[in-house]
C-alpha cells in the first residue's frame, strides 16, 4: 500500500521527535494503522471474549521509559450496536476493548440485542454525555438512522460499523468499517456453483436485519440455480431454529444446499440435515469454534469471514486519531474487513488462533 508511507511519514517524524510519551503513542498508532490497511486484504476473524455493557479501558502499562499510559484518558468513545452477547459480537467487543486499552481511552459499549428502540435511546444517551466519537451499527436503518443523524448534527464524529455501508455517507459519517454484504453473498453464490449445488436455502436469523437480506440477495445474483430465502429462527433458541429448518427441508426435497447467514444458524442447518438424513452442502457466515470444527471435519464447506475483531478495533483507533490528530481514513469509501473465506484448506490455522484467543 504505497499511499500509507506517503500520507503518514511526515506526521510520524514529527511525533517521533517529541517526548517519550508521544513515542509510545506513535507505537500504538503504527500498530493500529497496519491493521487498517491489512483489513482490506486479509481474510480471517477474531477470538471470543466476555461481553459487558460498559467497559472502561485499563490505563496501566509502561514503556521502556516507565511512562504511564494516561495521556488520552480524558477521551470517551461509544459503540452503540444491535449486538447480543453471542460468539460473533463478543469478538467485536474484544477488539474494541483491546484498542481502548492500547490507547488509554474510555470505551462505552452499548448492546441493544436487536432492539432498535433501545439502540436509539443509547445513541441519545451517548450524545447527551458529550461523546468524543460514536460508532453505530445500522441493521435497522429505518428506525435508527434519525438518531444517527443527531450524532453528526451535534458535531460528534460518526462511524458506522458492521452494517450501514449504504447509509453512512448520507448521514455524514466519516467512514464505514465492515464488509459489503451483497458482495459477500456474491462470493457465497460462486462457491455453491463450484460445489455443484442446484437449490440453495438461504436461512437468516434476524427478521429486520437488512444486512442479512443483502447476503441472500447477493447469493441469488451469482448462484446459477434456485435460491429460496426463509427465516430460520433466532440464534438464542437453537432447538426451535433446528426444527424450523428441518420443516423447510421436509417441505422441499429439491433443496441440496443451505447458506446460513450466521455461524449459529449454519450449524443448526447441519444438525437439521443430519436429523433428516439429508446430505446437504452447507455454507455459513462468520467464525465460531463450532463452525470451524465442522469445517475441519468436512461437514460444512465454508464460512464467509468478515473479520469482526477489526470491526471493534478499528473504529476506536480511527475515532482516537480524529480526536487527537485530525486524521480521517477511507477517503469517503468504506474500509472493508471482508469478505474472506474459511475452508478445509485453512480451518486448522484459524482454529489455532481461535483457541489462542486472538481470533
Amino acid at each position: 500500500m504505497p499511499v500509507f508511507p506517503v500520507l503518514f511519514t511526515p506526521v510520524l517524524i514529527i511525533l517521533w521527535r517529541e517526548n517519550s510519551m508521544k513515542r509510545f503513542r506513535l507505537i500504538a498508532i503504527l500498530a493500529a494503522m497496519v491493521l487498517v490497511f491489512a483489513a482490506c486484504s486479509d481474510s480471517d476473524d477474531g477470538a471470543e471474549a466476555e461481553a459487558a455493557e460498559t467497559t472502561v479501558a485499563a490505563e496501566g502499562g509502561e514503556t521502556a521509559d516507565t511512562v504511564e499510559l494516561t495521556q488520552s484518558s480524558d477521551l470517551t468513545f461509544h459503540m452503540v450496536t444491535h449486538s447480543d452477547d453471542g460468539p460473533f459480537w463478543s469478538v467485536v467487543k474484544r477488539g474494541a476493548d483491546d484498542a481502548a486499552a492500547a490507547l488509554g481511552v474510555t470505551l462505552v459499549w452499548s448492546p441493544s440485542v436487536n432492539d432498535p428502540a433501545k439502540q436509539v435511546q443509547d445513541i441519545e444517551a451517548a450524545i447527551a454525555a458529550g461523546s468524543d466519537g460514536i460508532a453505530i451499527s445500522l441493521a435497522s436503518p429505518d428506525q435508527v438512522a434519525p438518531a444517527a443523524q443527531m450524532v453528526t448534527d451535534a458535531g460528534i464524529p460518526l462511524y458506522t460499523v458492521n452494517s450501514g455501508v449504504n447509509q453512512y455517507k448520507e448521514l455524514g459519517g466519516v467512514t464505514h468499517i465492515g464488509q459489503t454484504e451483497t458482495v459477500a453473498g456474491n462470493g457465497a453464490g460462486e462457491r455453491f456453483n463450484a460445489l455443484g449445488a442446484t437449490h440453495v436455502l438461504c436461512a437468516f436469523q434476524e427478521q429486520s436485519n437488512v444486512g442479512l437480506e443483502e447476503r441472500c440477495a447477493g447469493l441469488a445474483e451469482t448462484f446459477g440455480g434456485t435460491v429460496t430465502t426463509e427465516f430460520g429462527g433466532l440464534d438464542n433458541d437453537v432447538p426451535a431454529q433446528e426444527a424450523t429448518i428441518a420443516a423447510i427441508l421436509a417441505e422441499d426435497p429439491s433443496i441440496d444446499a443451505v447458506l446460513g447467514t450466521g455461524p449459529v444458524i449454519a450449524v443448526s442447518a447441519l444438525n437439521a440435515s443430519n436429523a433428516a438424513g439429508r446430505e446437504l452442502t452447507i455454507g455459513g457466515f462468520d467464525i465460531t469454534p463450532d463452525i470451524i470444527s465442522a469445517i475441519e471435519a468436512g461437514s460444512i464447506a465454508f464460512t464467509v469471514d468478515q473479520q469482526q475483531y477489526l470491526q471493534g478495533y478499528l473504529p476506536v483507533v480511527l475515532m482516537f486519531l480524529q480526536a487527537t490528530n485530525q486524521n480521517t481514513a477511507g477517503g469517503g469509501l468504506p474500509i472493508l474487513t471482508g469478505p474472506g473465506f474459511v475452508t478445509p484448506d485453512n480451518a486448522a490455522a484459524v482454529a489455532a488462533l481461535v483457541d489462542a484467543g486472538s481470533r
